[in-house]
């Protein structure tokens, strides 16, 4: 069982995160798994976060407890919900938007200028795509084509393409980041 948390302020479309995380693994990509979200009183710039938990049999309690992944595209988000994150747990920020104040010795940190590529494909909303690409290359927690089944019904039809070519973009990245800590 994998327990993830994706974190950052409302209007990044980081409950969006989780539910084509669910949508892709449990419907496409054969797994089992629950979805909870929660998000302060400000409907846009409040803290919010998502929680998804996969696993290859069914899950029987839906809440995290403590995160394997911590996806952060916020500074705030990062303070509050990093120290939950488990010991060997993965840590991936957005680059630009998260600065991590001390590195952990016992998890291993990935970062994607996720909102400025979105700003460079012309459009910061589709951050959250660039970060779910990114996020598929460095967890390969399945492949990119079963998260990009999952995105229609869930992004707008008009920008389907722009959605793909955001997660393509951070997918890409990803690949290029785990390339060079293996060299």
């Amino acid at each position: 069982m994998t327990e993830i948390r994706f974190s950052g302020y409302g209007g990044q479309g980081i409950i969006r995160c989780a539910l084509i995380g669910g949508k892709a693994l449990s419907i496409y990509g054969g797994k089992f798994s629950t979805m909870n979200q929660s998000f302060g009183p400000e409907a846009r710039g409040g803290a919010c976060s998502s929680q998804l938990i996969v696993s290859d049999e069914r899950v029987l309690y839906p809440y995290i407890t403590r995160p394997d992944i911590l996806v952060s595209m916020s500074q705030e988000a990062y303070e509050k919900y990093q120290n939950e994150l488990k010991d060997n747990g993965l840590l991936i920020t957005d680059t630009d938007l998260v600065k991590p104040k001390t590195e952990r010795k016992n998890i291993t940190h990935y970062s994607v200028p996720a909102t400025r590529f979105a700003e460079e494909l012309g459009n910061r909303i589709i951050a959250n795509l660039v970060m779910m690409g990114f996020f598929t290359a460095v967890t390969k927690i399945t492949t990119p084509d079963v998260m990009k089944k999952a995105l229609p019904g869930l992004v707008p039809d008009r920008f389907l393409d722009l959605n793909k070519k955001a997660f393509d973009k951070g997918y890409e990245y990803g690949l290029e980041v785990l390339k060079e800590k293996t060299q």
